[in-house]
């Protein structure tokens, strides 16, 4: 599975909406800011997740986003999906035989094993919450911060 650049910034500025969920509205300009994406880029973006139904926004100069949803009912399956148009694509040929014959055995246990990867993969994507992102974001930046030192 390939996330596009579209797909990650789309994660990354939910995450900062989720970190901030329940405190109000958050700039466009600090989400840009924080997770380094261009704003004119971010700005078709909360305005596409706006249509999903994934953000509210606010205009005027107090306006900015937030999450329409609390974070753990966001799963990063519904949000690939809508983002991204499909969860999972991986390359089942089914032309891979010669024209007209049957696949073999080999090619049906590949095509098997290939099915078992989508199904794990869109099991992970369907439990895992924009919360658990940003628990697991929270982690690792405690984790760099530990490592932070001077001698």
């Amino acid at each position: 599975m390939k996330l596009s650049l579209r797909g990650d910034y789309a994660l990354r500025a939910l995450i900062v909406l989720a970190e901030n969920y329940g405190r109000g509205i958050v700039r466009i300009q600090t989400i840009s800011e924080r997770q380094n994406i261009p704003k004119r880029f971010l700005e078709q973006i909360l305005n596409d997740v706006k249509s999903g139904g994934f953000v509210e926004s606010r205009r005027g100069i107090a306006g900015g986003y937030q999450l329409a949803h609390p974070p753990e009912e966001i799963t990063l399956a519904a949000l690939i999906r809508y983002v991204e148009g499909t969860l999972v694509s991986l390359p089942m040929e089914e032309g891979a035989t010669r024209k007209g014959a049957k696949p073999d055995e080999a090619q049906l246990a590949i095509r098997s094993v290939m099915k078992e990867v989508q199904e794990s993969i869109l099991n992970v994507l369907e439990h895992i919450s924009l919360a658990d992102l940003c628990e697991r974001t929270r982690l690792l930046r405690n984790d760099a911060d530990a490592l932070d030192y001077v001698i």
